[in-house]
């Protein structure tokens, strides 16, 4: 039995659901975009009629407002949004028990079986449709296929642009749609690999899906492979509901609010980070065996800063074990130049239940303090106890306590 696989994508999702909050804003061209006093004025999402004048997701604000002078701006609230995808999951489940949050605004569905109890494929889309525009005022689009890739390529290549939202890309089909597609528009190939492939002289998809595969994978291994499959419509992962269950590292990234040249004021920051990342390993119960740092320079048109790593000792998951190793390798590669953003990763993950105990390392009682100060914060809020560095200038832990994903809820 071929599978039945839809991924059902929002449109304009974070937009939609301004412009459903608020009639006054329905015909005007509107974006979602953060603060550009705190230089994070980058559209995260845009309307179809500022679409219309060019406006694109990603682009500075100001590109934007250089392209469409009368644009509405709304500021982000991420929990408002994060809420509304699980009610959006909520509503999936009414036909299927397995749905995927691929992200915020995007949901593969496994509905394999289930065509005597809603019907044929096309009319479960139109369902899903309606139902999700009448509760949550928000209009999706669905592509159909036999795995996830094709259901993904269909919602990006072809359900986006036709009239009803919905289009079935299968192995039949896909030499006459897909594979006439720029293989740039081919999931999992960026830019980066888009230019590689274009020195190659492949230009489509079905250029890609015909090239020999043992010279894929001569230059690029079992990625090679992936790709030459995906062109082909090949992809067994299945739709599962524990994506997010496992990870390979955590981390926490930080776009400073101005330049920091001082090392005092890094210092701050980059402390503020570990904290975070440290409770974030705590709550998903791991240790991590490498830590990894990266710093970008202000000067965009001279690229400075580095990205290094350093092996741990132990595997751990305190704050203050995570920054002595930061500032070893901010001590070692930071040239001293402004700093614009900083961003902290712990990775080489393991369960934090079973570890080595070390005579010279007392790891108990990091434990019971990290617990007592995770536990004032789950009860009492983020800002309940803070380390005294914070207070100052430099500090932005009472801001990002404001925030979800980097943007204000």
């Amino acid at each position: 039995m071929e599978k039945i696989i839809f991924l059902v994508d929002m449109q304009s999702f974070y937009a939609s659901i301004e412009k459903s909050a608020d009639p006054k804003l329905q015909h005007q061209p509107v974006v979602v975009a953060g603060d550009p006093e705190r230089r994070s004025g980058i559209i995260l999402a845009a309307c179809p009629i500022a679409k219309q004048y060019g406006v694109e997701t990603a682009e500075a604000l100001w590109q934007s407002q250089e392209k469409c002078p009368d644009l509405v701006v709304v500021r982000p609230r991420m929990k408002l949004y994060i809420d509304l995808s699980y009610q959006i999951t909520q509503i999936l489940e009414r036909f299927t028990d397995q749905v995927e949050v691929f992200s915020v605004d995007e949901q593969f569905m496994d509905l394999t079986g289930t065509e005597r109890l809603f019907g044929d494929r096309y009319s479960v889309a139109k369902q899903i449709q309606h139902e999700i525009q009448e509760e949550l005022g928000v209009y999706a689009r669905v592509g159909m296929g036999p795995n996830k890739v094709l259901a993904k390529i269909a919602c990006d290549a072809f359900a986006k642009k036709n009239k009803d939202g919905i289009f079935h890309l299968t192995h039949d089909n896909m030499k006459e749609t897909m594979w006439k597609l720029p293989v740039g528009k081919m999931f999992g190939v960026g830019s980066r690999m888009n230019h590689h492939f274009q020195r190659m002289g492949i230009q489509t998809i079905g250029d890609l899906a015909n090239y020999p595969l043992h010279h894929l994978k001569k230059r690029w291994g079992i990625n090679g492979e992936v790709l030459s499959n995906i062109a082909n419509g090949i992809d067994y992962s299945p739709v599962t509901t524990k994506t997010h269950n496992s990870q390979k590292a955590v981390g926490h990234h930080m776009t400073l609010p101005r330049d920091y040249e001082a090392l005092e004021d890094v210092k701050i920051v980059l402390l503020e980070l570990c904290e975070e990342v440290a409770k974030r390993a705590r709550a998903k119960n791991y240790r991590g065996h490498t830590l990894s740092l990266g710093i970008r320079g202000a000067n965009f048109d001279v690229p400075t800063g580095f990205h290094r790593q350093i092996k741990l000792t132990s595997p751990t998951n305190y704050g203050m074990d995570l920054f002595h190793a930061a500032l070893k390798l901010l001590h070692k590669h930071w040239d001293g130049l402004p700093v614009r953003s900083v961003g902290v990763t712990l990775s080489q993950l393991q369960s934090a239940d079973v570890y080595q105990l070390n005579l010279f390392n007392p790891s108990v009682e990091k434990d019971q303090l990290s617990k007592a100060m995770d536990d004032i914060r789950m009860k009492f809020g983020q800002t309940a106890i803070v380390r005294a560095s914070s207070l100052k200038d430099a500090g932005q832990v009472f801001d990002r306590a404001q925030k979800i994903g980097g943007h204000y809820k």
